[in-house]
């Protein structure tokens, strides 16, 4: 093989891992938020927690310099983006089971153990 072709193909593959990697990290962290919420009994709006009462807060810039990524955050976003973890005026957060129940995420298991 040529080195041209090696390069190419080289790009290619970081390119893919880029895009899916953290979509797979994403995915294995949202049923460890789900689990936090009901572990936290943030199940309706009148128990809604803090991020910082639910272990959710970002890390500071030199805390994540020394620490692997928490994938944890993209998965709190992608859940409040979907609707399956509501804000309340004061923006606290909770889990809307209903909203879980009617997704694609509803029917796993994944969330009761």
């Amino acid at each position: 093989m040529s080195n041209s072709v090696i390069i190419v193909l080289f790009l290619a593959f970081t390119l893919v891992a880029a895009l899916v990697v953290p979509r797979w990290f994403i995915k294995r962290a949202i049923p460890k938020v789900i689990r936090l919420f009901r572990e936290r009994d943030a199940i309706n709006q009148k128990n809604a927690r803090t991020l910082d009462e639910l272990g959710l807060k970002p890390r500071g810039m030199l805390e994540g310099m020394f620490k692997l990524r928490d994938y944890r955050q993209n998965a709190l976003i992608t859940l409040i983006k979907i609707g399956i973890i509501q804000t309340t005026e004061d923006n606290r957060l909770y889990l809307s089971e209903e909203k879980l129940a009617d997704s694609s995420l509803g029917n796993r298991d994944l969330y009761y153990r």
